[in-house]
C-alpha cells in the first residue's frame, strides 16, 4: 500500500475530557501502525479546559497543532481552518467526541492508501455500518438504539433526528452516498476548497462536499462504522425536538437548492 502522511482534523467544543482520551489513542495506534500524521485540534473558543490540555500536548508531542479561533462560532469553518492550517497531502476529519472510534479511522487510513484519488467517507447506513451499538437499522432494531443511547450522554431525539434525515436526503438528493449527515472523511487536502465550508450553518456543509465531489468526478467510497455514543459531555446537535427542527432546516434548503440545480 502506498505510504501517505494524514492531518486528523478534531473541530471542538467543550471536548477536554474526549480530548484526554481520544488523542493518546490516536497517537498509540497510528505509531503502531507506522503511519505518517499529525493531528490538528481546532478549537470554537470552549469554555473547559481544552487550550491547557491541548498546551501540554503541544509541548509534549510535535505532531500535535492547537488553533484557537477567534471569530464566529462555526463547525464547517472549523473544519475548514483545519485542513487550512494542515501541513499533509491528505486530511481526514472526524468528531472528537469518541462517537468514531480509532479502529475505524485506521479502516478508512487503508481504504485511502487502496483508492489515492477517491473520497472516503465513514458511513452509518451501509453494511458494516451501524448506529449507537446497533449494527442492522434495516431490521427493527432502533428501539434497541434508543435503549443504547438513553443510557448515554447523547439525545435519543439526535440519533432519531439522523437516521430519517438521512432517508429525506437521499430521497432529495438521488445520489450514491447514503450517509448525507456523515462528518467522517479521508481525501486529498485541494479536494476541500473553502467554497464548500463557507454558506452552511452546521453539518449541512457535507451536502456541499457530496455535490462538489460530484461536480468534479471525483469517486467516493462509503466503509461501514459503527457510531458509538459520545464519551463525555453533551450531544451538540440539539437537545430538544424544536431545536432538532431548526438544525435540520439548513439541510433541506441546501438539499432542495441542490437537486433543482
Amino acid at each position: 500500500m502506498s505510504k501517505i502522511g494524514i492531518s486528523i482534523i478534531l473541530p471542538t467544543l467543550n471536548e477536554e475530557d474526549n480530548l484526554s482520551l481520544i488523542i493518546p489513542e490516536i497517537i498509540s495506534k497510528f505509531d503502531l501502525n507506522n503511519l505518517i500524521y499529525e493531528i490538528v485540534v481546532v478549537d470554537d473558543n470552549s469554555l473547559d479546559n481544552t487550550e491547557k490540555i491541548m498546551n501540554e500536548f503541544v509541548t509534549k508531542n510535535q505532531n500535535i497543532k492547537f488553533i484557537k479561533r477567534e471569530s464566529n462560532p462555526s463547525l464547517p469553518l472549523s473544519i475548514y481552518e483545519g485542513i487550512e492550517n494542515s501541513k499533509m497531502d491528505y486530511v481526514m476529519w472526524l468528531d472528537a467526541d469518541g462517537s468514531m472510534p480509532v479502529d475505524d479511522m485506521l479502516e478508512l487510513v487503508i481504504k485511502q492508501k487502496n483508492n489515492l484519488n477517491d473520497v472516503i467517507i465513514g458511513s452509518r447506513f451501509i453494511e458494516g455500518g451501524g448506529y449507537k451499538g446497533v449494527k442492522d437499522l434495516s431490521k427493527n432494531k432502533l428501539i434497541q438504539a434508543i435503549k443504547s443511547v438513553r443510557d448515554s450522554n447523547d439525545s435519543v431525539l439526535g440519533m432519531i433526528f439522523s437516521i430519517m434525515f438521512n432517508k429525506v436526503l437521499n430521497y432529495l438528493m438521488k445520489v450514491n452516498v447514503k450517509d448525507l449527515t456523515s462528518g467522517f472523511v479521508i481525501g486529498k487536502k485541494l479536494y476541500f476548497p473553502k467554497e464548500i465550508f463557507k454558506d452552511a450553518e452546521y453539518g449541512e456543509y457535507f451536502i456541499y462536499l457530496v455535490k462538489h465531489m460530484m461536480k468534479h468526478k471525483i469517486r467516493m467510497i462509503e466503509v461501514g462504522y459503527i457510531c458509538e455514543t459520545r464519551i463525555h459531555g453533551d450531544s451538540k446537535t440539539a437537545s430538544n425536538i424544536l431545536q432538532l427542527i431548526k438544525r435540520g432546516i439548513p439541510y433541506l434548503k441546501v438539499a432542495y437548492k441542490l437537486r433543482k440545480n
